[in-house]
């Protein structure tokens, strides 16, 4: 037999999980489908829940729950078949006081295990009115009051996996390394790690789950921010920035010609970019503001800033519509200041792209807004100062690099229309700074949004219709874009060839949906928001759309396939313009969660309510999606659920790295070293 000291190498967590008691070769393998290569992947793999085996007193236990209880066996097991491989063993149980039946179905082979006279426990649902408990578990050997449960995926027996996870435990246990600084373990009165491994996989009651996660939390929840601070912390005292030093008077000016007052809101966001454009640091700056905040005004302040500083400004966004319908609005607000605005775009003929560039390296353009096509080798900038991306969630990182690359440095401000859960923002963009336009302008009216169900689409249509007389427009929204076996929902392909019918010789009805090409895409729009189509059935393409102030109606279909945060993403496509705007939810929720979804879309026009109580409905990794870039997976933590946990380690995180005993103590070495392993210390670029 193989001995610990045998198996001990540098450290024995890296060992294969091979070298652990009882794993042959073939039980490595179903290791391996699991993502378990080491020992150490071993103990890291937590049970998701803990089944609680705990005695229950049936007079005090409600019809339908389920119960453990301990009992003698009053009568012989009787078997009744029905059907070939279908059985019901029944027996007499004397529980306490209580002579209950228990009832085990297709385990007919324990006929021959139970016997009159003989001591059991089960565990099973109580059925009070029949008196009997329908038993799905016959505990033998030691009685086990919490046995944890772990996501197999059918590869081996939780029996089997807990003894593997006893064996490792045993032979790790004189190596396991402290993360968390003795200081930290006292202060927060947390079980070591050698104490939390064995209370989350071996519990002897409930207390020690509960503790053993406190500790896993918060060490995870340490680790994440000490990066996330340690990046920031990076970028601030290594990236050396341009100082812009801007015109005030011109910017007064420009900001007096502007069509509208700014909000309060917008007046202090300006003031922290203007701020920023002087210091010698870096920006890297999310500026979060619900749909027709001001956002695009905000960051035109900024980009003219910059030019009457000498430097150029760049503008990217996601789509070619939008990119220039961007363009025109800045021309027309710049123009007048002398500012040169040009657009750039993958279908920008050869020659006029020559010359563009041409004129951009020579620094005879002032501004260049665009889409991807900004971040092509060629094209080069003379001094790039200031970089914005619109709707920053739809590039990836890299895009994002790229363009900032372009310039020595230069300030960037991402923005999203996308509201981010206050609970969230410091999680999900840490590493940076947080702007956020909390206040519509003056005179914008709240949008009407009606929850109806599906059965009531002919009122709707015909209120549809009265705002398409008086020479206005809407959108229809749908799911998916064909029928689909799986879903009952609505499609655009189908809507559109109804409602094509209903309205024919009356009004036009377009098409949109992901699967058309990009080309068609922005032929549809534009004929859109040119007034060209009344109509139009679209799928969640248009979340991040052009601005379309005649449109004031829009339906969904089948509301309840959408989450909160996207249903309000959707219906800020209408509202833009004075006119009042009406959104219409059609939807027949058969949960009371997709009841609560529908009407907290009528009860509320702010985006970020509605983040926060989609947070609270379906969680972090259904609004962001599982790979979103920024959100982390985590094994025991909840974003929502350890919220006040994840404030404390943002707190412990900034002041540790801002204290020089983190630096050079002992005692916080495997914190350095984690910091060191997740490459936050060496990063040159962060996005």
């Amino acid at each position: 037999m193989r001995r610990k000291e045998e198996l001990r190498m540098e450290n024995i967590l890296q060992n294969s999980v091979g070298t652990v008691k009882g794993i042959g070769k073939t039980t490595t393998e179903q290791f391996q489908k699991l993502g378990i290569v080491t020992i150490e992947d071993l103990l890291y793999t937590f049970p998701y829940r803990h089944e609680d085996f705990r005695m229950t007193d049936l007079t005090e236990t409600p019809h339908n729950e389920r119960v453990t209880v301990e009992g003698r066996v009053e009568s012989e097991p009787t078997v009744f078949y029905s059907g070939k491989n279908r059985s019901r063993l029944q027996i007499r149980l004397l529980v306490g006081h209580h002579l209950v039946k228990a009832v085990f179905f297709n385990q007919h082979y324990l006929k021959d295990r139970l016997s009159n006279g003989m001591k059991i426990n089960v565990t099973g649902t109580w059925d009070r009115g029949r008196q009997s408990i329908t038993v799905n578990r016959l505990h033998t050997g030691e009685q086990i009051d919490f046995e944890p449960v772990y996501s197999l995926k059918g590869v081996m027996h939780q029996k089997t996996f807990r003894r593997y996870m006893r064996n490792a435990l045993d032979v790790a246990a004189g190596d396991l390394i402290e993360t968390l600084p003795a200081s930290v373990i006292e202060e927060y009165r947390l079980p070591t790690l050698a104490e939390a491994l064995e209370m989350i996989h071996f519990p002897t009651k409930l207390e020690d789950v509960k503790q053993a996660r406190r500790r896993f939390v918060y060490e995870e929840l340490l680790l994440f921010q000490l990066k996330i601070q340690g990046m920031k912390k990076l970028r601030k005292e290594q990236e050396q920035g341009l100082v812009i030093q801007y015109d005030l008077n011109l910017l007064k000016k420009f900001i007096e010609s502007l069509p509208f007052e700014l909000t309060d809101a917008q007046k202090r966001v300006v003031n922290e970019l203007c701020a920023e454009l002087k210091a010698p640091l870096r920006m890297n700056r999310l500026l979060q503001g619900d749909v027709g905040s001001g956002k695009t005004a905000v960051a035109a302040i900024a980009l003219y800033a910059t030019v009457t500083a000498g430097f150029q400004g760049a503008l990217m966004a996601p789509t070619e519509i939008l990119a220039e319908q961007h363009a025109e609005l800045l021309a027309d607000w710049f123009e007048p200041f002398g500012v040169t605005v040009a657009f750039l775009a993958g279908s920008t003929k050869a020659k006029a792209r020559r010359e563009l560039l041409e004129k951009l390296e020579a620094g005879d353009i002032d501004l260049l807004i665009g889409t991807h096509a900004l971040i092509q080798p060629e094209v080069q900038f003379r001094q790039l100062g200031f970089v914005v991306t619109d709707e920053q969630h739809r590039f990836g990182v890299e895009q994002r690099r790229v363009l900032r690359d372009k310039g020595l440095n230069p300030d960037v401000l991402f923005m999203t229309a996308t509201p981010i859960p206050r609970t969230l923002a410091i999680t999900v963009f840490g590493e940076m700074d947080v702007s956020i336009l909390d206040e519509l302008p003056a005179g914008r009216k709240e949008i009407e949004t009606h929850w109806l169900k599906e059965e009531s689409l002919l009122p709707v249509l015909q209120k549809m219709e009265k705002e398409l007389r008086a020479g206005r427009q809407a959108y229809v929204i749908c799911p998916l874009i064909e029928e689909s076996d799986k879903l009952d929902v609505q499609n655009a392909v189908e809507v559109h060839a109804e409602l094509s019918n209903y309205f024919a010789g009356r009004y036009n009805v377009g098409l949109m949906h992901g699967r058309l090409p990009s080309v068609k895409k922005d032929q549809v729009m534009r004929s859109f928001s040119e007034g060209e189509l009344n109509i139009l059935v679209s799928t969640t393409v248009v979340e991040v759309g052009v601005n379309v102030p005649n449109a004031t109606f829009m339906l969904i279909y089948d509301a309840t396939r959408f989450g909160l945060a996207q249903l309000h993403q959707l219906r800020g496509r209408v509202g833009r313009g004075s006119d009042q705007s009406y959104c219409v939810l059609l939807a027949n929720p058969t949960s009371e969660e997709g009841k609560m979804r529908m009407q907290s879309m009528t009860e509320t026009n702010d985006g970020f309510v509605l983040a926060e109580k989609d947070l609270e409905l379906r969680g972090a990794g259904d609004i962001f999606g599982k790979k979103q870039s920024g959100m982390p997976e985590f094994k025991v933590a909840d974003l929502v659920h350890d919220f006040k946990a994840l404030s404390t380690a943002r707190q412990d995180a900034e002041r540790l790295l801002n204290s020089p005993e983190f630096w050079c103590d002992d005692e916080f070495a495997a914190l350095r070293n984690q910091l060191e392993q997740s490459g936050a210390l060496t990063e040159k670029r962060i996005d």
